[in-house]
């Protein structure tokens, strides 16, 4: 029997606010020596009261705008009561009967990541979300053999729950979502969303069917994933190991599950809770959140663009490939990055999807690979000292002629160690192209005269010794010699060298 997947995602996502959800400590603790960071509120000491952080509210109206949500104008605070060590009050402040944020969707472009090939057409899928609610994180556990320590540090951090519906059906589709949804939290500017520290964490729900059937089978969790590999590779596994178990004739335990990075398997932890084991209850404490049409209009209007409407309007406006306009968009400060240099490279004409692909080459080679060899990931593309503007007029000089694309290279190269203006560079350094026609003829003559053999080669249709002409001229230019003319003069010689018998 054929059996099909179904998964739904519930995804933790610390905001990044200066202070916590309910206090003011300083919420930005990574790194810093264990319980520092607390207060009697977020230790869930006797008579402290919590205090809503405004700016937390704000970043989760953000994200639920971003996920297309209903916004909840009226909603309240309620304890979510489980019994942990590295939850000071015995309860957690959340949301469950009316989450801020709710009926919600995404559309993701999914692709086989697993086989390491770029797909150009990618299959678009809408994964819906059935809600977004704020809440605050709890502390961090550590288990060392015998022993388990507690930080409180992360406690009373300011945290989103986002739930999807159960619409996801491959490992590849919940990798596209996560890295969808890891996308518009670092575009918004409300989270790092860095797995590896904590700032995002997933789990997915997830059961096999008989395909065909609209019954759910019994559902599994799975705990512990720390990247987005881990999310693709623990869901691929428990598909194979359930899929073992169905077509053996055993049944699925309903169960939360670890994952073991190491020996890459899932394994059993506990026990699944249900909704009723949280005796959830209103907060006393807090009053009810009132969302107001003003606030969430303000808020509305600092939504950025968002990178898959970038994708789209790259391949759309300025005929980048898929590939092109995924790369760019990937960091928003990269496309920012972008889009300033070709408003400053096509202001003053139309050949916008030429240069367009121009710029878009240039930022993913020679930007980045300068950026790579200095140590900084493409996110910190603002911090080198190449401005937009500045690549911009380099690139113009590339098309006036009077520099030509290798020269550029070493250009940039200076521009980026010093963030000296490209025109400075090439006057300073002597480095201007060489293009009077007269003075290349003559290179050209003595290059035609100095290789009879390779002239009659290309006569004869061996195209390919052509390059070795003109490398042979533009050597003699010390790599000044404009390439186009070099190209062309070539070419006029060459055809009027009739007193050389062609070899075939």
């Amino acid at each position: 029997m054929e059996y099909e997947v179904v998964i739904g995602l519930e995804t933790h996502i610390e905001l990044d606010t200066d202070s916590k959800m309910f206090c003011a400590c300083d919420a930005r603790f990574f790194g810093a020596e264990p319980n520092t960071h607390v207060c009697p509120v977020c230790l869930g000491m006797p008579g402290a009261m919590p205090v809503i952080n405004k700016r937390a509210v704000e970043f989760t109206i953000m994200v639920g705008l971003a996920l297309n949500c209903s916004i909840a104008r009226h909603t309240f605070w309620e304890r979510k009561s489980y019994w942990y060590p590295d939850l000071p009050k015995g309860y957690q402040i959340s949301q469950y009967q009316r989450p801020l944020c709710y009926d919600g969707w995404i559309d993701v472009d999914v692709r086989d990541v697993a086989s390491g090939v770029w797909q150009e057409q990618a299959e678009r899928r809408r994964i819906r979300i059935r809600r977004a609610h704020l809440e605050e994180d709890t502390g961090k556990l550590t288990h060392a053999g015998a022993y388990s320590y507690v930080d409180y540090n992360r406690s009373g951090v300011p945290l989103i729950e986002i739930v999807t519906e159960p619409d996801i059906r491959s490992a590849d589709e919940a990798y596209a979502y996560l890295s969808a949804l890891q996308q518009i939290v670092r575009y918004l500017g409300v989270s790092s969303a860095d797995m590896e520290k904590g700032a995002m964490r997933c789990e997915p729900n997830m059961s096999l069917r008989p395909k065909g059937s609209q019954d759910f089978g019994v559902k599994v969790e799975i705990k512990n994933l720390n990247s987005l590999r881990a999310v693709r590779d623990a869901i691929a596994y428990e598909i194979e190991r359930q899929t073992r178990i169905l077509r053996a004739g055993g049944t699925i335990k309903q169960v939360t599950l670890g994952w073991d990075e190491a020996r890459g398997v899932t394994v059993v932890q506990r026990e699944k809770e249900s909704a009723h084991d949280y005796r959830y209850f209103p907060e006393p404490d807090l009053p009810p959140l009132e969302i107001s049409e003003a606030w969430l209009e303000a808020i509305r209007a600092r939504m950025p663009e968002l990178a898959l409407s970038r994708q789209d309007r790259y391949r759309r406006d300025y005929g980048l490939s898929a590939y092109d306009a995924s790369v760019l968009t990937a960091e928003r400060a990269v496309a920012d990055w972008f889009e300033s240099a070709l408003a400053a490279f096509a202001a003053d004409d139309g050949r916008l999807a030429q240069r367009a692909k121009t710029v878009a080459n240039w930022v993913q080679t020679e930007v980045f690979r300068l950026m790579k060899a200095n140590g900084l990931s493409p996110s910190q593309i603002n911090d080198i000292k190449v401005r937009p503007a500045q690549l911009a007029d380099l690139l113009r000089l590339v098309e006036q002629g009077t520099i030509n694309n290798n020269t550029a290279k070493f250009v940039l190269e200076d521009m980026f160690a010093t963030g000296a203006n490209a025109a400075e560079i090439v006057q300073a350094k002597g480095l201007a192209q060489m293009s009077d026609v007269e003075a290349l003829r003559q290179i050209v003559n003595q290059v035609i005269a100095a290789n009879p053999q390779q002239v009659a080669q290309v006569r004869a249709g061996q195209e390919k010794v052509f390059g070795f002409l003109v490398g042979q001229a533009m050597k003699a230019t010390k790599g000044k010699g404009n390439a186009q003319i070099i190209n062309q003069l070539l070419r006029e010689a060459i055809a009027a060298a009739d007193d050389l018998p062609a070899q075939g």
